[in-house]
């Protein structure tokens, strides 16, 4: 059960009351008796955690940043990953190179 803060209008007594979400909020002041009580309503923080959120997921691997500007003009120093077909193609010529030279 979520606790709510009330204030007075009124006399300005503050106190704290354990409802339901059901239930109706108070209106009459345990203090001065006056129907002018108020619930205070205060923000909360929020935190999306996991996958799916713009932080850590919704940007595309193509889309580029300030910070990855130099590897749009090849002045980045992290080397280039190699696609699968690549990787194949390598190790071909390197596997026909080497059966040249047992020749």
């Amino acid at each position: 059960m979520p606790t709510y803060e009330y204030v007075c209008k009124t006399c300005e007594h503050r106190f704290e009351k354990r409802q339901s979400f059901s239930a109706k909020p108070l209106r009459t002041c345990p203090e001065c008796s006056q129907k002018t009580l108020q619930k205070v309503i205060f923000p909360t923080g929020v935190v999306f955690k996991g996958s799916g959120f713009y932080v850590n997921d919704s940007r595309s691997a193509a889309s580029s940043t300030s910070s990855d500007s130099g590897a749009s003009n090849g002045t980045s120093k992290e080397p280039k990953k190699e696609s699968k077909s690549e990787a194949k193609q390598d190790s071909a010529k390197k596997k026909s190179a080497k059966a040249s030279k047992d020749d």
